[in-house]
């Protein structure tokens, strides 16, 4: 049995020092080491300030649910007696908002506990306001003034309106409040915690629960939507900046697309295919690449230069840059779309950008006005860009021509 325990403490011990000598290589690297540790850093900060404000959050939706625990308990102890009529009323629109999609459109009046509720309603939501408002505290009786319809087609107030949302459990709920969530994250951690510590298949169930607790709780949806395949949202970036440079020498940098490692953080190289075409070659998470083609669909010199993935790429990109001569400089307007795949390769490409698009594409884009600018690659270009001289640009959109 030592001698069992002695060998899991030396393999622990051996991973131990792999894994810390991979953190020291990774964050000490003499091309990109300083941004890594400028990144965590500010990561650091980021979930700092995020941690204090959820704190905050969660211990003021708790205190508010304390509050409005206790104020039911008191109604319950005073049940019997006689509600003001306000109140009552009060207490019959907050419950509209859940019971139909047009709470504005049904009038209510109370006197001495008798609620009359009148106006247009759907058919499919009469009962349930009805149901509602029978519950609510202080309410005796109803007078049922509404006029019902089938639809609400030629009704003006029935108009618009809002989807209801499916009444649920609150641990049903897809976004659960602050305060669940935090009790979820601390009560899985301690049991997840006391799971581990006490081994055994009893712990190792305990140590998974407390583990889904904790996820749960964090990310704030289900887990198995999480893990189920989803599309992501497209990544629109907008931005602008100015370079102090004539349009035809922005233009013509742009349009040549090897230079784009010299100013683009995640861009390992990108090979003209001719016609217009290019190959990309592009930095992905965990030491993984990422490839695609490209195709220019407009190029007017000095003014626009715009392109497009092909169909068969793993992931839809689009993009237009607009030159403007301003200022004895040039104004630089870059539009960007990114549609991810769905599932594990959407998000592995969202990790491409280190978790802040617009933080990154600023960076590369001060790159890119250095670049131009001085003829110097930036700081972080890599070693085989830095000793290859700077080629004069020639001109991809004459392939348009």
């Amino acid at each position: 049995m030592y001698q069992e325990s002695s060998k899991n403490q030396s393999w622990t011990a051996v991973l131990g020092a792999v894994a810390l000598g991979a953190a020291a290589m990774y964050l000490s690297d003499p091309d990109r080491g300083r941004r890594r540790r400028a990144l965590i850093r500010d990561k650091a900060r980021s979930a700092v300030n995020k941690t204090g404000n959820a704190i905050d959050v969660a211990s003021r939706d708790l205190g508010n649910r304390m509050q409005g625990l206790r104020a039911q308990g008191r109604r319950m102890l005073r049940r019997g007696a006689e509600a003001d009529d306000q109140v009552v009323a009060a207490r019959v629109r907050q419950c509209l908002g859940r019971c139909v999609s047009h709470p504005h459109a049904v009038k209510v009046n109370a006197m001495q506990g008798c609620v009359a509720l009148s106006g247009p309603i759907l058919a499919a939501e009469k009962e349930r306001l009805l149901d509602a408002v029978r519950s609510v505290s202080g309410v005796s009786e109803i007078d049922d003034r509404l006029t019902v319809h089938e639809s609400a087609e030629g009704v003006a107030a029935l108009q618009g309106g809002r989807r209801l949302a499916q009444s649920r459990y609150l641990f049903m709920q897809d976004n659960w409040p602050p305060a669940l969530r935090a009790i979820a994250v601390m009560g899985g951690g301690a049991i997840g915690y006391a799971g581990v510590a006490r081994r055994g298949p009893a712990g190792a169930l305990a140590a998974v629960l407390g583990l889904g607790m904790v996820l749960r709780g964090a990310l704030n949806r289900p887990l198995w939507r999480r893990a189920g395949s989803r599309a992501m949202k497209p990544l629109d970036l907008h931005k602008t900046i100015y370079i102090n440079a004539s349009p035809e020498r922005v233009f013509d940098t742009w349009s040549k697309y090897e230079n784009f490692p010299r100013f683009m953080s995640n861009v390992q190289q990108v090979q003209d295919m001719g016609n217009g075409r290019s190959h990309w070659t592009v930095s992905g998470p965990v030491g993984t690449q990422v490839e695609w083609d490209s195709t220019l669909t407009e190029s007017r010199r000095p003014e626009l230069l715009a392109w497009r993935t092909e169909p068969d790429a793993a992931l839809e990109h689009n993009g237009r840059v607009r030159f403007e001569a301003v200022d004895g400089g040039t104004r630089v307007t870059v539009d960007m779309t990114y549609s991810p795949p769905a599932g594990t390769a959407g998000e592995a490409f969202a990790s491409l950008f280190a978790g802040s698009p617009t933080r990154q594409l600023d960076e590369d884009l001060m790159h890119m006005k250095s670049f131009i600018e001085s003829g110097v690659p930036p700081h972080d270009a890599s070693k085989a860009m830095q000793q290859q001289p700077i080629q004069q640009p020639q001109r991809m959109g004459d392939v348009l021509h």
